[in-house]
């Protein structure tokens, strides 16, 4: 792997915060002039420092409060503190309210302050970093923060780029220098950038530190692939370029150093213009439960106008009559104002609905629910020795309802290695790996300059070179001379390719491995070292790559002056210029690259034409004219090429494989089973992503079509979205249903589909096809389609990603996912979740995701429910205590309700329960969509929960105040006192809400069974401990009901009381749920029922664990649509800089390393199976595919089969 992917903590700048406040707004153009603090200063431009953090030690206080006091449910519990301040209104102890208050308070203040101290911590790691600036004609080193607009930076070799700089010299010739912008478009090939000729020149200090030239430019903007500018020096004017600067996190690779004047710095750098802003991310739940708490509040203030209205009516009609023994308090005078009183005690009575111990707990579930994630070993890679992290414990349920899925591909489908694994040569296929070639070749025997990295196992191949056969060393030939690859050679057989793309260094290497060793060039020749003989070939001419040619060329002479053009491209350019006498050949090479497009490996042909002297000449002639042509020079140069291309004679093709991560495509398949949309989008070429798509499956041989959207203008691509809809309604099928569509779409005719009056229609195509691949887009255009589907479809998206052009996506979504990965850890760093590998996806969202979102929906049908059958007892009390505001219960039952008896066992629910084991998530993933659908916590199930809680309310209250007013105790004495019905009531609560979770729990664990029936024996415990005469002795004054537990609950009147109340409470929800289970069963039902019976297929979550050669359910070939992923991987232009010998080193300097090329098996693929209508049964069949219904098929080896009811 390339050493400096692992540079560590690059600026957290690129994903955190963006900053718009040191912005000019206004700016609408830039003028900036070297070596000139003191006039650049006077435009009051941006510095480069960077600052992420909210909060200092003075603001954090007051701020963080404010905030915390912005959501509705801390100020309703303020609001209800400052009532209970108030003696005259208050009938609850203030610290009921204040002491949970301040616990959510503290709490969630420690966990912003930890956020913001590692903020901080990022920020100073940042702007301290160092930087060599000219000052005074001397380099200085200075901090990244103190760097100004204007400022003449030095970079060297494998240094990051502070800023937005202007190139103006290199140590390299002719101003050139190479960059990876890995950081901002997840590319990793090389990219040369040139300084202007007329400053090339300026390499010493003196010379720089004298330069005063003047930039005018556009005003900051997050174009990654467009600069405007013109420089002024010395009375003359030339133009500047995107292909002049040097972008803030591009890293200087294979230059030894050069020097750059900084144009934007800071916020105003185009990485950080693309960042995105950090949004505070809350849960579809959360905001439910914001409007569930405005309505009980209305429903609090409902209850308490109507006891209002009661105690008006009585203290008018009753309670007057007996002022004399019985006023009112000062400063009551009248009914009225009683009864306003009165309104808001109620209020404080009846505020239990909603208590504060419902937020502290969601907390603590979802603290668990984080711990658990990060505990998770099937979530651990031991080879990067990374476990999964929940960076955030506010999201968890979130993980349960994700119905997109953004994508980058390079890091995160793939793991950036591209390995030689087949060729066709002559006819003959070779790479196959079968028993007989399972061992790995050692070519170090044979070939001493041989790569140690390289893999192959076909010994056949190596024979072939070894006896001379005539094809396969022509093959390899042209692999080691038809390219653009650097070459540089550390010590006597120490070489290093330097390759524009990741597919030529492959293929550069495996000629070397073979045999056939590229050595070095020069502007006009090219050595190389064959079957151990150097030779050197003539570099005649080059004919470049480009995305309408998919091709390139060269022409060479050898030492015996035998001239021979060689050619390699897409097959669908280079087998239609074949000679016919290469009929045969070329229908034996198109099936093997079937079999090699099916294997989803990226494929090549490779062709060559021998030319006669005056052939050669003659073309010659007419390549210099149009070289030198000054207009339609680029048509003049294709058509010299086309006119030498043709007649060529077939060799053979090439395989790549752009290494997958483990089990992508399973991954894929199992989220589509789930109904999860997946989107790829990413920086690379169209080619290259589409090649990735057939790869991990989402692209698939039996689409009916793969739209590809290509406009350059607003109605070129509006006409050929509409040409999308019209090709589906002509299929006959809704929009909702083109499920054999995908939409390929490129970054400039993206930029046209956001735009406001086409966005809609955008949207609904793309949400209409099955996959969506988003090509050349930039980090801000990401960003930009998961706001367009969270804006239009509102659903739960997630993004994931590994890089820091993944950033603003991730900022975006509902849920960010970084992939500790090859691109350092920006994309970590401001994610919500991380982890190591893609295929870890599948785990988090259908097993972690999906228990979150059920025990947290449970929790709060639940909490709803107790605490509606708690409160609304005091309700039906009102009207039998005169409207007084009494409450039924004594205040430490009040006080220790939802503390202690009723708080353990439901965090042990939210915490452990689960409907169906992990295993079985991953078997049936079709259990993820209630989340999806939003089925088990909604306004509806908040209404039964609600019903359910007045209903026991209404049978706690009134069955033991109709059984206890005409019953006795054995002496004789009444049992129609306050107290025993307080104890009688409280106690029936206690059982009724404990036998309910327990019929709400689903799995039982220790823990469970303690929290549950330890709660209820702490009820007794502690209310036979408050009703002793010990502590009625110590505080006579607070214990005012001493030695009614004993009396009361020993009276059996009493617990035949509790039973039959318990029994109406229960009996009603047992029944509803047993004829449920049988009319309309879910699927998670059957699976409980089915638990015992154990499945013998494999499973679809565990299919990548096989390595294993290629499954006999190859996707059938699509022809060349999906061929040549190099026809889009490599980039024009470098044939020019080879030839004219501006890339040609002066002098050698060690070079980064380069990927090592691992070799793994290839993983099994799976198909998608088919959406089972209502009533059908459907039976999966895992034997590397999944079969269709109807199918006759032998499940004889694996199989299962479950009946669906209604789903």
């Amino acid at each position: 792997m390339h050493t400096h992917r692992q540079a560590p903590f690059f600026f957290l700048s690129v994903y955190s915060c963006f900053i718009f406040a040191s912005c000019v707004s206004a700016e609408e153009e830039r003028r900036v002039r070297a070596n000139d603090r003191e006039y650049n200063e006077k435009f009051q431009y941006a510095s480069n420092c960077i600052m992420t953090s909210k909060y200092n030690i003075i603001t954090f206080l007051p701020v963080n409060l404010f905030e915390q006091f912005q959501e509705v449910a801390n100020t309703y519990f303020l609001f209800l503190l400052i009532l209970q301040l108030i003696p005259q209104i208050s009938s609850l102890s203030w610290f009921t309210t204040i002491v949970p208050l301040a616990l959510v308070l503290t709490i969630t203040a420690v966990k912003d302050a930890t956020d913001d101290y590692f903020r901080h911590k990022s920020d100073n790691q940042v702007n301290n970093r160092q930087s060599q600036v000219l000052i005074r004609g001397l380099l200085q080193n200075e901090k990244w923060m103190n760097v100004r607009v204007g400022d003449i930076i030095k970079l060297e070799n494998n240094q990051f780029v502070a800023a937005d700089l202007l190139l103006l010299s290199s140590s390299e010739p002719h101003g050139l220098c190479y960059i990876e912008t890995a950081e901002l478009d997840g590319e990793t090939n090389m990219k040369v950038r040139q300084s202007v000729s007329v400053t090339s020149e300026l390499g010493d200090q003196n010379n720089l530190s004298s330069f005063n030239g003047e930039v005018v430019c556009e005003p900051p903007n997050n174009k990654l692939d467009r600069f405007c500018g013109t420089l002024y020096w010395r009375d003359k004017k030339y133009t500047l370029t995107n292909q002049n600067m040097l972008l803030r996190g591009c890293v200087l690779r294979n230059t030894e150093a050069c020097y750059g004047l900084v144009i934007f710095a800071g916020p105003d750098t185009k990485l950080m213009q693309n960042s995105g802003r950090t949004k505070f991310k809350r849960t579809s739940i959360d905001r439910l439960m914001n409007t569930l708490v405005l309505w009980i509040f209305g429903f609090l203030v409902c209850m308490g106008v109507i006891l209002a209205i009661g105690n008006a009516v009585w203290e008018r009609e009753v309670g007057s009559l007996f002022q004399s023994y019985l006023p009112w308090d000062p400063p009551v005078d009248n009914f009225l104002f009683n009864a306003f009183l009165s309104f808001w005690s109620y209020v404080i009575i009846l505020n239990t609905v909603v208590p504060i111990s419902l937020y502290v707990s969601v907390e603590v579930i979802r603290l668990g629910h984080s711990y658990f994630i990060n505990w998770d070993q099937h979530m651990f890679c031991s080879q990067c020795n990374t476990a999964a992290e929940a960076r955030t414990t506010t999201l968890n349920e979130e993980l349960g309802q994700v119905e997109y899925i953004f994508s980058d591909k390079t890091g995160t489908l793939t793991q950036n290695i591209m390995s030689f694994n087949k060729c066709s040569i002559n006819g003959q296929t070779f790479g196959k790996c079968t028993l007989k070639h399972r061992h790995r070749l050692d070519f170090t025997p044979f070939n001493p300059l041989a790569d140690l990295d390289f893999c192959f196992y076909d010994d056949t191949l190596l024979e072939s070179v070894k006896v001379g056969d005539l094809h396969t060393q022509e093959f390899f030939r042209l692999l080691s001379l038809c390219h653009t690859v650097m070459s540089e050679e550390k010590s006597e057989g120490e070489l290093v390719y330097k390759a524009q793309s990741p597919d030529e260094g492959a293929l550069v290497t495996a000629a070397r491995n073979f045999g056939f060793v590229f050595r070095s060039r020069t502007p006009g020749t090219i050595s190389t070292t064959e079957m151990g003989r150097p030779a050197t070939y003539t570099l005649l001419a080059i004919l470049d790559f480009n995305n309408i040619r998919k091709r390139m060329s060269v022409i060479v002479r050898n030492a015996e002056g035998r001239i021979r053009l060689y050619c390699k491209g897409a097959d669908t350019v280079l087998l239609e210029r074949l000679h016919p006498c290469n009929q045969e050949l070329t229908n034996i090479t198109s099936d093997h690259l079937n079999e090699y497009a099916a294997d989803g490996l990226r494929t090549l042909a490779l062709a060559y034409r021998d030319l006669t002297e005056d052939e050669w000449e003659a073309w010659s002639e007419s390549h210099r004219c149009a070289d030198k042509a000054t207009d339609c020079r680029e048509d003049r140069l294709a058509a010299a090429y086309e006119q030498i291309e043709q007649d060529m004679m077939l060799l053979g093709a090439t395989a790549i494989e752009d290494k997958l991560q483990e089990g992508v495509p399973e991954t894929i398949a199992v989220l589509s089973l789930a109904n999860i949309k997946i989107w790829v989008l990413t920086g690379d070429k169209q080619e290259t992503a589409v090649n990735i798509g057939y790869s991990c499956k989402m692209l698939t041989d039996d689409m009916t079509e793969v739209f590809i959207i290509s406009g350059h203008t607003v109605q070129s691509v509006r006409q050929e979205l509409r040409s999308v809809s019209l090709t589906g309604r002509t299929a006959a099928c809704p929009p909702s249903s083109w499920s054999t569509f995908a939409l390929i779409i490129n970054g400039h005719s993206l930029a046209h589909a956001l735009e406001a009056d086409m966005e809609t229609e955008f949207l609904s195509t793309a949400c209409a096809c099955k996959a969506v691949i988003c090509c050349r887009v930039t980090p801000l255009q990401k960003a930009q389609v998961v706001e367009l589907i969270k804006k239009h479809k509102k659903a739960v998206t997630l993004a994931i990603g590994d890089g820091a052009n993944d950033v603003s996506m991730i900022k975006s979504a509902h849920i960010g996912v970084g992939i500790s990965g090859q691109e350092g850890i920006q994309a970590v760093l401001a994610s919500d979740y991380s982890f190591s590998q893609f295929r870890f996806l599948q785990r988090l969202l259908l097993v972690h995701g999906r228990w979150s979102y059920l025990r947290m929906c449970r929790f709060l049908c639940y909490f709803f429910y107790k605490n509606f059958a708690f409160t609304m007892v005091h309700f039906w009390f009102g009207f039998f205590c005169g409207f007084s505001a009494q409450t039924v219960y004594d205040q430490y039952f009040i006080t220790l309700y939802n503390i202690v008896y009723t708080s353990l066992p439901v965090l042990a629910m939210g915490i452990f329960d689960q409907d169906v084991p992990d295993h079985r998530s991953l078997e049936y993933p079709k259990l993820y969509e209630p989340g999806q659908l939003n089925l088990l916590f909604n306004k509806k199930e908040f209404f039964i929960c609600i019903a359910q809680g007045i209903y026991t309310s209404v049978v706690l209250f009134f069955v033991p105040y109709a059984v206890l007013s005409d019953a006795s105790q054995s002496n004789g004495v009444p049992l129609a006192d306050y107290q025993t019905f307080a104890v009688t009531t409280a106690t029936a609560l206690v059982i009724v809400v404990s036998v309910q979770i327990a019929l709400d729990t689903g799995f039982w664990t220790v823990i469970n069974h303690v929290c549950v029936w330890g709660s209820l024996g702490s009820y007794f415990t502690i209310m036979f401990a408050l009703h002793s005469q010990s502590l009625f002795r110590i505080f006579p004054n607070q214990f005012h009901f001493v030695g009614h537990a004993q009396s009361t609950l020993l009276q059996p009147v009493v617990w035949l009381t509790i039973a039959l109340a318990t029994a109406i409470c229960i009996v009603p929800v047992l029944a509803f749920r047993f004829l449920k289970l049988d009319l309309k069963p879910q699927l998670s039902d059957t699976l409980v029922r089915q638990k015992k019976r154990k499945p013998v297929g494999r499973s679809v979550g565990g299919a990548w664990r096989g390595t294993g050669s290629v499954s006999e359910g190859r996707l059938g070939a699509r022809g060349g649509s999906r061929r040549s992923g190099y026809a889009f991987a490599h980039q024009e232009g470098f044939g020019e800089l080879i030839t004219s010998g501006k890339n040609m080193r002066l002098s050698s300097m060690a070079l980064a390393s380069f990927a090592s090329r691992h070799s793994s098996g290839w993983i099994d693929t799976l198909r998608r199976k088919k959406h089972t209508s209502a009533h059908t049964e459907c039976v999966l069949c895992f034997s590397g595919d999944i079969l269709r219904n109807g199918e006759d098929v032998d499940c004889s080896k694996t199989h299962y089969e479950l009946g669906f009811n209604g789903e």
